[in-house]
């Protein structure tokens, strides 16, 4: 398989496909193909089927598959932002926010991830439920906005602000921590609690979360 990722601020990755290869997504995730590839809608067995389910994304993945010939399908961003490439290999798998997954190779598995603590689930910014990405292969994954990326050392860490964490190396952990005493927290404008990250692994921060972007709406209309 071969890809690559166009256009701006809503780009779109494209997978050229030998005879045979098979590229996966959720229901509703390709955007456009050539004749020759085959649909196929699989659950990926009960369990998994279940746990995407429970983490509000489809039971369902559609597998789409070149036949008698080369392929080609490509997969749209759904909001402004950017399109990151991953090749998962085993124990080299990501930790991503529940929406960002857009396609993989046949190889990848997806599973539900939660976090250790309860906490970091309920006030780290994108609910307690994350997906992980595992297994071997190439994978797709939208940020909302701008991509950022640091690479943190074993117990570096990182501060972030609800919402901005996209994804993160599986080596990664994530807690949550407070903004620390009731002015800060009543007038300084952040919120109560901040996600931090510690190494070692990768983070991807994105600039302009969709939960930010609800936010900003919503404050409009309620002043009208």
């Amino acid at each position: 398989m071969q890809y690559r990722i166009e256009g701006t601020p809503l780009p779109v990755v494209i997978c050229d496909l030998n005879p045979g290869e098979t590229m996966l997504c959720e229901g509703g995730g390709m955007s456009w193909m050539s004749p020759n590839m085959q649909m196929q809608t699989q659950a990926g067995g009960f369990g998994k089927a279940m746990g995407r389910m429970f983490s509000g994304e489809s039971m369902f993945l559609n597998h789409y598959t070149a036949m008698g010939g080369p392929g080609m399908i490509a997969f749209a961003s759904s909001f402004p932002g950017s399109i990151r490439a991953f090749q998962i290999t085993p124990g080299q798998g990501i930790v991503a926010q529940k929406t960002a997954f857009l396609a993989s190779e046949p190889g990848v598995e997806l599973s539900v991830h939660f976090q250790k603590r309860l906490g970091a689930g309920f006030f780290g910014g994108e609910g307690f439920i994350m997906q992980r990405l595992s297994g071997q292969g190439m994978a797709f994954i939208e940020i909302d906005g701008y991509a950022m990326e640091y690479q943190l050392g074993p117990g570096q860490q990182m501060v972030i602000d609800t919402g901005y964490l996209a994804a993160m190396s599986e080596t990664c952990t994530m807690d949550i921590v407070s903004t620390g005493g009731v002015k800060n927290a009543l007038f300084g404008g952040e919120g109560l609690f901040n996600t931090v990250v510690t190494g070692p692994g990768l983070i991807i921060l994105q600039t302009h979360p969709l939960s930010v972007v609800a936010g900003i709406i919503g404050n409009a209309f309620s002043k009208k």
